[in-house]
């Protein structure tokens, strides 16, 4: 052999062999990019069941409830067979509407039917939280009932508006001979908004999606008109 061939020889043997050691690094590269994600994927993994441990001891999510001890009643029957519940906007038209039907089947059913308020205030009813806070504020000092019709009653004069209403509710609860100092602090106290909140959430866990939402005894009703109200209470009336 020549040694213009070893010499060839020699720089394919060198090609081959940096070839060879190319392969192994990335191979070697390949191998740790999979190490890692795996080590990664793992630390996911550990954290998530860290996460669950930690959340099993601690006491479950409040459980959602048609009625609660501290819910508005309108008027309460003393055998406690029969609640109507109803989750209402003060500025929901439709809810406007449903006022006067309730306020019938109060005085038919007077003594015989529990009628229960709860908050619901849609959030693109510019004063529907403002409106429950008022009402709130008024329960405080035992006037639930009074401003509750009173909202209703004026609905047309603020409802439906961009404007905040803030000063008319004040007007509303001066007329009503409330203690306006502690109407006033009620109205704007984070304990309101939370004692609203809390029926909201109910509202949500429960399935309401709109106002007015009624339930009875529990289960949710899809009247169509009045009759079907006073069909089905007649029906829970009668077992």
């Amino acid at each position: 052999m020549s040694d213009e061939q070893d010499r060839a020889q020699a720089r394919r043997a060198k090609v081959e062999a940096m070839r060879e050691e190319d392969d192994r690094l990335r191979a070697r590269k390949r191998n740790t990019a999979f190490v890692l994600t795996a080590i990664a994927v793992f630390a996911v993994v550990v954290a998530a069941v860290l996460v669950v441990s930690r959340s099993g001891g601690q006491a479950p999510a409040e459980r959602a409830q048609v009625v609660r001890a501290d819910s508005h009643r309108l008027q309460t029957a003393q055998d406690g067979k029969v609640t109507l519940v109803e989750f209402l906007d003060f500025e929901c038209e439709a809810c406007g509407a449903a006022f006067p039907v309730i306020e019938q089947l109060r005085k038919q059913y007077q003594g015989k039917v529990t009628f229960v308020a709860r908050y619901f205030p849609i959030a693109s009813h510019f004063n529907a939280e403002r409106a429950a806070r008022a009402v709130e504020a008024a329960a405080r000092q035992g006037r639930f009932d009074a401003m509750y019709q009173r909202m209703y009653q004026t609905q047309k004069q603020w409802a439906e508006k961009q404007t905040p209403a803030d000063k008319l509710f004040r007007e509303f609860a001066q007329s009503m001979g409330l203690d306006m100092a502690a109407w006033d602090k009620a109205y704007a106290a984070e304990d309101t908004l939370a004692r609203i909140n809390k029926d909201v959430a109910d509202g949500q866990a429960l399935g309401v999606e709109g106002t007015p939402t009624f339930f009875l005894n529990g289960q949710k009703l899809q009247p169509k008109s009045t009759d079907d109200i006073k069909a089905a209470i007649d029906a829970a009336l009668a077992k």
